[in-house]
């Protein structure tokens, strides 16, 4: 079956921080996740997790580690701006090629009404795009035990 997104799909980030808040939601961290925003901000696992993370429960009835949100459910690293953009996690540089995102056209589509980057600015290649999908779904969370392992 032929990918609707075979000659590329636009995307550029506007930076609205749509997907960085304004609603309920979770960015759940991996192994890979937590120690590049752990050297980012020069703090031990401990530190970075007591300041900017929460337990969240996951499929599987697992109990995995995410990011903080404020108040205003945005992010914990939202400021105008995303204060670890250089280590962001691989859920935020990969969005949004997610896998069911891109899963057919209405989807994709449907996901532009929230996003005013879909469908505008740079053309990524189909190539590019079952690149960031492969590494979003490989992106496996951290469980609590694995963090607790690391104090």
């Amino acid at each position: 079956m032929k990918k609707f997104y075979k000659d590329g799909l636009r995307f550029s980030c506007k930076q609205c921080s749509r997907c960085c808040g304004t609603s309920p939601g979770f960015v759940y961290l991996s192994k890979r996740d937590l120690q590049y925003l752990c050297d980012f901000f020069k703090l031990s696992v401990k530190e970075f997790v007591e300041r900017y993370c929460r337990w969240a429960d996951y499929y599987g009835g697992k109990t995995v580690l995410a990011l903080c949100e404020q108040e205003n459910y945005n992010c914990i690293l939202w400021n105008n701006g995303c204060t670890a953009y250089e280590a962001r996690p691989v859920q935020c540089s990969t969005y949004p090629f997610w896998n069911w995102m891109i899963e057919d056209e209405k989807t994709w589509n449907e996901c532009a009404k929230d996003c005013p980057g879909i469908n505008n600015g740079n053309l990524h290649s189909a190539a590019e795009i079952l690149g960031r999908s492969f590494a979003y779904t490989a992106n496996v969370p951290i469980t609590k035990e694995e963090v607790l392992s690391l104090y």
